[in-house]
């Protein structure tokens, strides 16, 4: 049985045996992306499915809820601001609705491409380290072809950073429309501005603002739009990490609030 030589063994390569000549600790960022992802993942798929301690002192719905559209939402009086019209099951999350198009969005992501290519697929795992398939496709067969209506899923994104915000003005009023500020509405505050941010930040956004525009001179408000949008663009990547610790600690405060573990610090009411 013959194999196709590729990598360091193609044709006309130096003939090498180490699979790498680097002698830095080159597999370490693979390793840490790969643990921060799972972390994520892990925890985002054992609080979606969880479906309790979601709502906290008649404010606070955590942004893995959000919006709260299942019937079970019931149980927690004020959780649903859009109506509730999907069925109560445990293998539907509450926020079905949205889940699914925040997680297409941030798996298309270009940043998020490039993470998980290097840390999960390893292609290629690091400079200079050769790749462990055999072929090489790109985007260009399914289902890596999917990938190309990331700017789509973009759109979606806004939709749900706008029901966000909504959260986090809302929750200064609780169920009986008593007016207050607390330590958790900063929380909410806070996360959705960074979600903002990535969602901003996002390569499709500075498509949006300023692509196909051959003379930025005729369109002064779209370039300064997409001035203001690159900027944010060379922070993508810190802004996609930092958003995934904000979305876990906002719902670990309002899950230990709701739990009654710890009381929210009000401020004004």
């Amino acid at each position: 049985m013959t194999t196709t030589a590729r990598g360091v063994d193609a044709p006309g390569r130096a003939r090498i045996g180490a699979r790498t000549l680097r002698s830095d600790r080159w597999w370490l960022p693979p390793v840490a992306t790969t643990a921060g992802l799972l972390v994520f993942v892990v925890y985002a798929t054992w609080r979606a499915f969880e479906q309790k301690y979601f709502f906290a002192d008649g404010r606070y719905l955590t942004p893995f809820y959000s919006p709260c559209v299942s019937h079970g939402c019931a149980s927690a009086p004020g959780s649903s601001h859009f109506g509730m019209f999907l069925p109560d099951n445990r293998l539907i999350p509450y926020a079905a609705v949205s889940l699914p198009f925040l997680l297409l969005f941030r798996l298309t992501c270009y940043y998020y491409r490039r993470a998980y290519y290097r840390s999960i697929v390893l292609a290629p795992a690091a400079c200079a380290v050769p790749e462990p398939h055999g072929r090489y496709t790109g985007e260009t067969r399914f289902p890596l072809i999917m990938q190309n209506v990331h700017r789509y899923f973009f759109y979606v994104g806004v939709l749900v950073s706008l029901v966000n915000t909504y959260d986090a003005v809302r929750a200064f009023w609780d169920t009986g429309g008593r007016f207050g500020l607390g330590i958790g509405n900063l929380v909410l505050l806070a996360n959705a501005g960074l979600l903002w941010c990535y969602t901003l930040s996002c390569h499709s956004c500075r498509h949006v603002m300023g692509g196909r525009l051959k003379h930025f001179s005729k369109h002064p408000v779209r370039y300064w739009a997409w001035t203001r949008v690159s900027a944010l663009n060379t922070r993508h990547m810190l802004f996609a990490w930092v958003t995934l610790g904000s979305l876990i600690v906002t719902d670990l405060y309002v899950m230990l609030v709701a739990r009654g573990t710890i009381t929210d610090l009000r401020l004004i009411g």
